[in-house]
């Protein structure tokens, strides 16, 4: 575990993700995903069950290459930073990033920690040698700290995400460690 400070001078706590932290986890998923539409997910629609994502997190928790990150600030989940690989030979060297963060606590500095985080994790596990993401084309201040971090635009994928009958192109970045 360990605390920073954000640009507002909040604490928060940043830890690896428990078993126990399931369905607190199942619930920010629900909230955030109506916060925006940046997310592959709208509200109310991480259908997962608590005993489902438990055993995912033991799962993750058990991969070299793999890990979850909470940030919480006064006990409450404000977001969260994960790097999923897969375990298979050929692929095992790629992670897949992801970060939500609540947007009360977007434009502090938060994301750019988490991503510090994980990168700073697959150059240390000694497995990973590319790190992965996708945004939407329209998700600039993401795209602007991606590029800052080093990743390169990979690819575009045409008309990838309709929210509300308009469609929007997913880009796909990549970062070498």
């Amino acid at each position: 575990m360990r605390k920073i400070m954000l640009k507002n001078n909040l604490e928060v706590e940043i830890r690896k993700v428990e078993k126990e932290d399931a369905q607190s986890i199942i619930d920010f998923y629900n909230v955030v995903g109506g916060e925006t539409d940046f997310l592959s997910f709208g509200k109310n629609e991480f259908k997962k069950e608590r005993e489902e994502y438990e055993a995912y997190i033991g799962t993750v928790s058990k991969e070299e290459n793999s890990i979850m990150l909470l940030a919480k600030i006064d006990s409450q989940i404000v977001s969260i930073a994960t790097i999923n690989s897969s375990q298979k030979e050929r692929t095992m060297h790629v992670g897949t990033l992801g970060i939500v963060i609540s947007e009360k606590y977007t434009g502090l500095g938060l994301g750019r920690i988490l991503m510090n985080e994980l990168i700073e994790f697959t150059k240390q596990n000694g497995i990973t040698q590319k790190i992965s993401l996708v945004t939407r084309e329209d998700n600039v201040v993401a795209i602007e700290l991606y590029k800052k971090l080093g990743f390169e635009v990979e690819g575009v994928f045409k008309k990838d995400n309709m929210i509300n009958g308009q469609y929007y192109d997913t880009i796909a970045m990549g970062l070498f460690i």
